[in-house]
């Protein structure tokens, strides 16, 4: 969720976005109850990638999380080694296929999916290291998102970082071939995603003070203020749940059938029945006249 910034700060950036203007970003992470769960601010201009175990290893929940679901700009090689190595499956919404893998010579009916052969020497070579790295992850000796970004920049030379990206090759192809075969897998990964852009969709509707924009300058005061804002998303969530559950007993007792199937694609995050502004009612009787004033604040 992309926020512009109201103030000078030093984790703003410019984006395209924002017109003249800098921002930030919340990353949040959404379960399949609807609830947010963790959230970050990043740079808006990173990548989605870099932060996603973050969320995974670090949230405070009890949720038993095994499948991580996140648009192209959260897909890298090295993230579908680590999750893997880390015990979640990574399911990315791949748009363009063809663009993503390169042609291969050997099966040129297949040019539009196969890209190359994967170095298994040096994933052996380095196995070791990599678990090592993927063990600090998990310890929290390292963050990950750290370790993500460095290995953006390291060089091809670079063994470790190489031996990771071809270990992600490796789960991304058989994701790919999962993800192409099947349907089911692509619904639900458009399903999941669907939950997230509803619930920035609410964040934005309850989010409208100060012209919606962030007015804090430190990382801690915004992250403050992000997580104000899940709170208010869970507390809405929880109101709905339960009001929600209430309607469909009421409908039980009164109607001979109920298509149970439409059940689970109702979504607690709606607002059209929540009044975010308020109201203002004023007693003409009880308004003092210009000759009573209020005392000086002195």
């Amino acid at each position: 969720m992309r926020l512009q910034l109201g103030v000078s700060s030093l984790h703003a950036d410019s984006n395209p976005h924002y017109g003249t203007g800098k921002g930030t970003t919340i990353y949040r992470f959404t379960s399949d109850q609807f609830s947010s769960y963790y959230s970050k601010i990043i740079n808006t201009n990173s990548r989605d990638a870099t932060h996603v175990l973050d969320g995974l290893l670090n949230n405070d929940t009890d949720l038993n999380i095994e499948e991580h679901y996140t648009d192209i700009a959260g897909y890298k090689d090295q993230v579908f080694a680590l999750t893997y190595l880390l015990g979640f499956r990574f399911a990315p919404r791949i748009r363009d296929l063809s663009d993503v893998l390169n042609k291969c010579d050997k099966f040129s009916n297949l040019d539009g999916i196969l890209k190359g052969k994967i170095n298994e020497k040096i994933i052996k070579d380095n196995y070791d290291e990599v678990l090592r790295l993927a063990s600090s992850i998990k310890e929290g000796t390292v963050t990950s998102s750290l370790i993500i970004s460095k290995l953006a920049y390291y060089s091809r030379q670079n063994s470790l970082a190489t031996a990771l990206r071809e270990m992600g090759k490796i789960e991304k192809t058989i994701f790919i071939l999962d993800y192409i075969s099947s349907e089911e897998l692509r619904r639900k990964i458009q399903k999941g995603l669907n939950k997230g852009e509803a619930m920035n969709g609410l964040a934005r509707a309850i989010f409208f003070g100060k012209q919606g924009e962030l007015r804090e300058r430190t990382m801690q005061s915004q992250l403050q203020k992000a997580s104000a804002l899940n709170l208010i998303i869970n507390a809405i969530n929880i109101w709905n749940t339960f009001y929600l559950e209430k309607a469909i007993n009421y409908k039980e007792s009164i109607v001979e059938y109920i298509d149970y199937n439409l059940i689970p694609h109702i979504s607690p995050l709606g607002w059209e029945h929540i009044n975010m502004l308020g109201e203002y009612t004023f007693n003409l009787n009880e308004l003092e006249t210009k000759a009573l004033h209020r005392p000086l604040n002195i």
